[in-house]
């Protein structure tokens, strides 16, 4: 008769569960970021935020392959969306540094991840775009003196607003806002934001907007399904004319009025860290032509991204009022974080999701 102890024996080991997706992504962002910028240590939220940003860049890449391959053959870029064709590297750093702000890509409106092809590598680096909630969440993190409450608002001409400035017989600035017709407010006249600080009210802060100042802001290549206006009509893959759509021209224009409110909070010098730094050196690197920062300024104030041809702009002519373009050898790919005369290569691990 066998013992306990050999009945014990003869059992299967324990199975160890197979690493999802998500934690197998994470796990590499560790080992990336730790070989190109030093050993990290992440919380158990951030974590869960970097599993977030594969389900949202999974999603993301998986729609423009769909798109990539919707498009007419002729008219179709070679390089598919697939995780073997994205610069992990430069992911793995940048993954590491929004994720530390406290930003989630699957929370609506706080970061958007736009795959743009880089001509000189031919991968797809992810440009990280703050929405507005994003802003709004970097400025209550990093600001210096953060307002008690922010108020922003569309100023319509049905509307009766007056703003009191401060002078020497007025040491708190203000404004009064009276909605007199809530269901019929008129065409918008332009809008404002306020700071306030209930206990030093000396430095409450109005900044008003004319029509025109928030038109100013509006990006250079404003997408009409956002902004209003013509658009190129699709039909099977090409362009058959064009078409007016309404657009969400009002959102638009409270948005940005929005991320100004929040971009205008002094950031404190003594709170700014390395993730921090970093996502301020991804923003200037990632120097995205000028038709793509207007389409994804349009389009991040979304909860869903969808607009045509952000992800593969290259060799495009430049444009009247663009910056000078630089002489050849100087030239770098927008986005990319080699030089062009580097002979140096991003490594590329071999990982599937």
């Amino acid at each position: 008769m066998s013992t306990d102890k050999e009945k014990t024996n003869n059992l299967p080991a324990p199975q160890t569960p197979k690493a999802s997706q998500s934690e197998r992504f994470t796990q590499m962002v560790m080992n990336e970021f730790g070989a190109n910028a030093g050993a990290v240590s992440l919380t158990n939220f951030q974590r869960k935020l970097i599993q977030n940003y594969f389900i949202k860049l999974d999603a993301t890449l998986k729609e423009n392959e769909r798109k990539r391959m919707a498009k007419a053959e002729d008219k179709r870029d070679l390089l598919a969306f697939t995780w073997e064709n994205v610069n992990m590297q430069k992911l793995a750093v940048d993954v590491v540094s929004f994720s530390s702000v406290g930003l989630d890509p699957i929370q609506a409106n706080q970061i958007n991840l736009i795959p743009y092809k880089n001509t000189s590598s031919n991968k797809y680096d992810i440009t990280f775009m703050m929405g507005y909630r994003g802003i709004e969440i970097k400025a209550k993190k990093y600001g210096l003196e953060m307002p008690d409450d922010v108020v922003v608002e569309l100023v319509y001409s049905n509307d009766e607003f007056k703003s009191i400035k401060k002078d020497k017989n007025n040491p708190i600035e203000s404004y009064t806002f009276n909605v007199t017709d809530d269901f019929n407010r008129g065409a918008i006249r332009g809008g404002f934001y306020y700071h306030s600080f209930t206990d030093h009210p000396e430095k409450n802060k109005l900044r008003t907007f004319s029509l025109a100042d928030i038109e100013k802001r509006k990006p250079a290549y404003a997408s009409a399904e956002f902004w209003g206006g013509e658009k190129d009509k699709w039909e099977n893959g090409r362009k058959n004319g064009k078409e007016t759509v309404e657009g969400w021209f009002d959102e638009m224009c409270w948005k940005t009025i929005y991320r100004a409110a929040y971009n205008d909070i002094t950031i404190d010098s003594e709170k700014i860290d390395e993730h921090f730094l970093r996502t301020l050196e991804a923003d200037v690197r990632d120097n995205v032509a000028d038709r793509v920062k207007g389409e994804i300024a349009a389009n991040a104030n979304r909860s869903e991204l969808t607009f045509e041809d952000a992800n593969v702009v290259e060799d495009k002519k430049l444009t009247e009022g663009e910056p000078k373009k630089p002489e050849a050898s100087e030239e770098k790919q927008p986005g990319s974080s080699v030089p062009e005369n580097s002979n140096s290569k991003p490594i590329q691990p071999q990982i599937q999701f």
